[in-house]
């Protein structure tokens, strides 16, 4: 009988501490989530724009209207297809960046990007930052926006995807996720999925090429990949 009550009283030792450490967590969770939102709400962004330049696809009449010098214009149309954000930071060493970020931008890939360069996106901070990067990897835009719903509105959510995209696996990835990458239209995800199954990128690179140009090709080929 006194081994029974050990026993017993054992397990309900277990049971209390387990129960104490999930309830420790989710408050841990609950606090980071309040103070994420608290961080956001005290950065200072105009978010009445609603489009951002994609710097691969604006027009030289877009990027003039921009403000931008007749010899920044003149580069960053010459230096196309920016492979990364970095890039084109670097290219704009003159220029008031946080006010252009605004609506100007190379879409960052969350599944690879530094956590510390999507700091570079108005409006983000060193706590959003982290939250991108926790929940990688990211397998489509609408995981992004369940897990960063938690934080922001679901119009803040839609500004940040101006800034961001998801990359598609190419045999596997839906209509919906290949629309949603930067400057793919319906037309071109048709022509995603019509040539299934790819077994190389070669392969990605001659059928699409058949209907863009080496740079767009060069541009199009960052948002995809293949599984191994």
């Amino acid at each position: 009988m006194k081994s029974i009550f050990k026993l017993l009283v054992l397990c309900i030792l277990l049971l209390t501490v387990g129960s104490c450490k999930n309830e420790k967590e989710e408050k841990q969770e609950a606090t980071e989530v309040i103070e994420t939102k608290a961080e956001v709400e005290n950065i200072t962004v105009e978010t009445k724009i609603s489009k951002v330049l994609n710097a691969n696809l604006a027009t030289e009449a877009d990027l003039t209207a921009l403000g931008l010098s007749a010899e920044i214009v003149a580069q960053i149309l010459s230096k196309r297809p920016f492979l990364s954000m970095n890039d084109l930071d670097a290219l704009l060493t003159d220029t008031n960046k946080e006010e252009l970020y605004k609506t100007l931008f190379v879409p960052f890939n969350l599944n690879t990007t530094a956590e510390a360069d999507f700091k570079m996106i108005p409006g983000v901070g060193d706590k959003m930052a982290h939250e991108f990067e926790e929940y990688r990897p990211y397998v489509s835009v609408k995981q992004f926006k369940r897990e960063i719903g938690k934080y922001v509105d679901e119009d803040e959510v839609e500004r940040y995807l101006n800034y961001v995209f998801v990359p598609v696996e190419l045999n596997t990835a839906s209509e919906e996720d290949i629309k949603s990458l930067p400057g793919v239209g319906k037309k071109m995800t048709h022509e995603f999925e019509e040539y299934r199954p790819y077994k190389s990128m070669e392969q990605f690179r001659k059928e699409i090429g058949k209907y863009v140009d080496d740079k767009e090709l060069k541009r199009l080929e960052r948002l995809v990949y293949l599984k191994k």
